[in-house]
């Protein structure tokens, strides 16, 4: 006996507030009892779940208790456990391959009604159509219609079961892969229509007056309809055909409607293919819109003006959203529009077709909803998971992905920290926390939308800074529900003392991307252009390759000339007048792409232009594509292993390149291919044009990535070029390499193998550092000298106090150093340490330079003392959470 409780209609909770609105479903999958084959129909009743296909057992969940049972394509389920409930029915047939292709339940929730390929039910004798009883879970025996062949599709009224599949007959009469029996006798009933070809799906209007088919046909009732069409649901008659509507080569797999529309999902063979989904008014049944994503659509599902979608769609394109690239399976949109919501769980292919996903059912309990979905894959969100699985309303309680972050300086005034948007696979909107030098507090809160193909790149400009001062930043994200990310790694930057001159002059002539390839992880590529267009690695690229382009702190990136390259994170278009600006050094002898413009990201593009690249004799050849390749092309190589800048433009005045602040060639063309993509850098594809080289992959360094809404003049060029050689500060950080500290209430005792040190003036505690400072670069001197450290975990690590920075004078040893031997200091203070009062912060202290500049090239002393009573509690360079303290930030510069 099936025993599932509440067979009634149930209240639904109200939606999940720690969704982003309007998802209705978290997108953590729950424990479910999986199949060993595939679910091809779901239906559900009163808080019980049913499922049909192609299976003979059903098994607990990875990790779950329990043993397999046996289960002949069918299995009852309760919806909010995931378990099988003691309903048992067996689907068989006497010769082939017995299966369920459809399920749907009566509006009285009494009765479920089964299609598909099979002789019997628990032994008694049907015909690839049978009606169950709910409550005793048992075959009707007597519903008995006889149809042919397969049914691969049902709807249901109060009085009425719809049916569409392979079948020519029903009941012993005619009727083309489209029937219509009555639903307690199963008598045949007078509807008639007729197709050409298979039927997939059918749907009701909820008005009960029309019925909604899909499938292979081309005709229906002799009428050109090819897939879809709208019939009267006593006839048969037809209502509306869809001549030409639907591409020949696209099948419909998967009908639903709501209130207000019906929906399809489609699935097409071969090139020029409809596989995406079309929403249309009942009102008028004409389209409302087309969703043209490729990856054919298997099961649709209207759920609170949410259409949710199983399919295997990798290429949504056409619609603004992810190129040509992995298999997304389960997608949700507004029932009112195409754009993709964020709603991410996922699938594999799985068995069988290797489609993924091929069903959905909505069931509610007394206190949750839960999205079923069924179908022929073995994994969902990465982890063993056959045939079923299901999603809740809530608990959300999967925490957003880790924050990629990174931050830089290019003027004395401001720090930029950037960061790529996470993700989180049911919120699109995040809560971002900006944390500096370790505090407690954010000094920056922000929300940002992403999805899973469009993580674009979020800042935060901090001018609370000082010259000549080191900063870290770290980041979180926060979801709807609370659910936190951990901390983003340390993001460090010092502030310089004077603006550095080739990213001043870029940044001054509106670049509207500028990469400097600075990060030290992957796969993030920071935007230090206002407008925030981050950049994605792939293939792991070599970060940080020094020394870089141009002078000053940044580095370069290295790529191996096979398959590394960044592709610009948001979707774009060019406009009429750009400048495209690089930097690289090579000794290739394959050539390969340095930056160009292309409508893919991870895989190869197929429209590609306003592109430079390097042929295989070293030579540069820029070109765009009118209908065939217009190319500049220099007369010199550049592949003898040193840096060279390259700046290509096109505009109302033509082509030109430009290579080390020269022009070297120009041509008279001023138009390229329009079409939406993506930013290349070090690769994409090159088939076709002129000298191709033999790898479309750069193999050699690039720096200093920029493009440009406008044509740079050759004067601006010849700027940049001159900018990259002009003194620019450069950083030295030295950490400490002794320090401990010595306490007066216990003389005698030394702390040189602490992890902590201390200043106090009552009771004293004073801390020693030692540093092997470096000499000054050749025509540079110290422009300015912080001290950094770190204060402690403790609850009173912290303090008000003011510190002075001493020299000492008097030896002194890490080892040996106690109270009674303390060393010598000067009278003179060359800084003091202010306001360290949080715990876990980085604090800095300005020091004096002139002090300092003697000793550069050796060694040197610090003290720090107070004459305050409250401690100050640091790390020492033993800690490992001292993140480098204690430490001295050296800025040299042009004098």
């Amino acid at each position: 006996m099936c025993t599932a409780a509440g067979l009634g209609v149930v209240a639904l909770p109200q939606p999940a507030a720690a969704l982003t609105a309007p998802v209705a479903f978290t997108a953590d999958d729950l424990p479910t009892w999986q199949t060993n084959g595939i679910v091809w129909a779901l239906a559900e009743a009163g808080g019980t779940v049913f499922a049909g296909g192609t299976f003979s057992q059903v098994r607990p969940p990875e990790g779950g208790s329990g043993t397999a049972q046996d289960a002949v394509n069918f299995v009852a389920l309760n919806a909010a456990t995931g378990n099988p409930t003691s309903c048992s029915l067996s689907f068989t047939v006497g010769s082939g391959t017995a299966t369920v292709r459809a399920l749907a339940v009566s509006p009285d929730k009494k009765t479920l009604y089964a299609g598909g390929y099979f002789g019997a039910v628990n032994g008694t004798p049907v015909s690839s159509l049978a009606a169950i009883d709910i409550a005793t879970c048992t075959p009707k025996a007597s519903f008995h219609p006889s149809v042919s062949a397969t049914v691969r599709a049902l709807a249901v009224t109060n009085d009425t079961v719809y049916l569409g599949g392979d079948f020519s007959s029903v009941g012993g009469s005619a009727h083309a892969r489209y029937a219509a029996v009555d639903a307690t006798s199963g008598a045949v009933k007078p509807f008639q229509t007729d197709v050409d070809e298979p039927g997939r799906a059918v749907a009701v209007t909820p008005d009960g007056q029309d019925v909604i088919i899909g499938g292979d046909f081309f005709t229906v009732n002799g009428a050109d309809s090819h897939a879809l069409a709208v019939v009267d649901a006593t006839t048969g008659a037809n209502v509306r055909t869809y001549p030409g509507f639907i591409e020949t080569n696209s099948v419909v797999k998967a009908l639903d409607t709501d209130a207000t529309g019906f929906y399809t999902g489609n699935e097409g063979t071969g090139g020029g293919v409809f596989d995406g989904r079309i929403a249309l008014d009942l009102s008028t049944l004409n389209q409302r819109w087309r969703d043209t994503c490729l990856g054919a659509t298997q099961a649709v599902k209207s759920y609170q003006s949410v259409l949710y979608s199983a399919s295997h769609a990798h290429d949504c394109s056409s619609v603004g959203e992810f190129p040509d690239g992995r298999r997304h399976h389960l997608l949700a949109e507004p029932t009112t529009g195409t754009n993709k919501l964020g709603w991410f769980p996922d699938t594999n292919d799985g068995l069988g077709e290797g489609i993924g996903p091929r069903a959905m059912v909505v069931s509610t309990t007394s206190d949750n909803k839960y999205m079923w979905v069924g179908g022929e894959f073995t994994t969902v969100n990465g982890a063993a998971a056959q045939g079923l699985t299901r999603f809740a309303a809530s608990p959300d309680t999967g925490a957003p992905t880790v924050p990629s972050v990174g931050a830089e300086s290019v003027k004395p005034t401001e720090a930029h920290v950037r960061w790529r948007a996470s993700l989180d696979t049911d919120d699109t909107t995040l809560t971002y926390k900006v944390y500096r030098n370790g505090g407690s507090t954010p000094v920056y809160t922000v929300d940002g939308d992403s999805v899973e193909w469009s993580r674009p790149q979020l800042s935060f400009t901090d001018k609370n800074v000082t010259p000549g001062s080191t900063y870290s930043y770290r980041v979180t994200a926060t979801d709807g529900a609370g659910n936190a990310s951990a901390l983003s790694s340390t993001a460090t930057v010092t502030v310089p003392t004077s603006a550095e001159p080739y990213a001043s002059k870029v940044l001054g002539d509106g670049a509207s991307l500028y990469w400097r390839y600075d990060e030290s992880t992957t796969p993030f590529v920071g935007d230090t252009s206002p407008s925030d267009q981050s950049g994605i690695h792939v293939n792991a690229p070599s970060l940080r390759q020094t020394p870089g382009a141009v002078n000053g702190p940044s580095t370069a990136i290295g790529f191996n000339g096979s398959n590394q390259f960044v592709y610009s994170d948001k979707r774009t278009t060019v406009p009429s007048a750009y400048s495209i600006e690089t930097w690289f050094k090579t000794t290739t002898t394959q050539g390969g792409k340095l930056v160009g413009f292309g409508n893919n990201t991870t895989q190869a593009s197929s429209n590609y232009d306003k592109h430079v690249y390097m042929r295989n004799d070293g030579r540069l050849v820029f070109g765009v594509w009118t209908g065939s390749a217009r190319t500049v092309t220099s007369s010199a190589a550049y592949n003898d292993g040193n840096w060279h800048h390259v700046v290509a433009t096109q505009g109302s005045s033509g082509m030109a390149l430009y290579v080390d602040g020269a022009q070297v060639g120009t041509l008279d063309e001023t138009t390229n291919q329009s079409y939406s993509g993506f930013w290349h850098v070090g690769g994409d594809n090159l088939n076709g044009w002129p000298n191709q080289p033999t790898s479309s992959y750069f193999s050699g360094q690039i720096d200093e990535t920029a493009i440009y809404s406008s044509v740079l003049s050759a004067a601006q060029v010849q700027s940049h070029y001159a900018a990259a050689t002009a003194p620019a500060d450069t950083v030295q950080t030295v950490q400490a390499s002794d320090d401990t500290y010595v306490n007066a209430g216990a003389a005698s005792t030394n702390y040189g193998t602490s992890t902590s040190l201390a200043v106090r003036g009552s009771t004293a505690y004073e801390t020693y550092l030692r540093f092997t400072l470096p000499a000054a670069p050749a025509g540079t001197v110290l422009k300015s000298a912080r001290l950094a450290v770190k204060t402690t975990t403790l609850s009173t690590a912290g303090s008000p106090d003011d510190f002075a920075v001493r020299p000492v004078t008097g030896s002194w040893t890490e080892s040996g150093t106690t109270y009674t031997s303390r060393p010598a200091l000067s009278s003179t203070s060359i800084g003091t340490l202010s306001g360290a009062t949080d715990i876990s912060t980085v604090y800095s202290a300005a020091l004096d330079t002139t002090a300092l500049t003697p000793a550069l090239g050796g060694s040197y002393d610090l003290a720090l003392t107070s004459t305050g009573s409250d401690a100050l509690w640091l790390w020492s360079s033993e800690a490992s959470a001292a993140e480098g303290t204690p430490q001295l930030v050296l800025t040299f510069g042009a004098p």
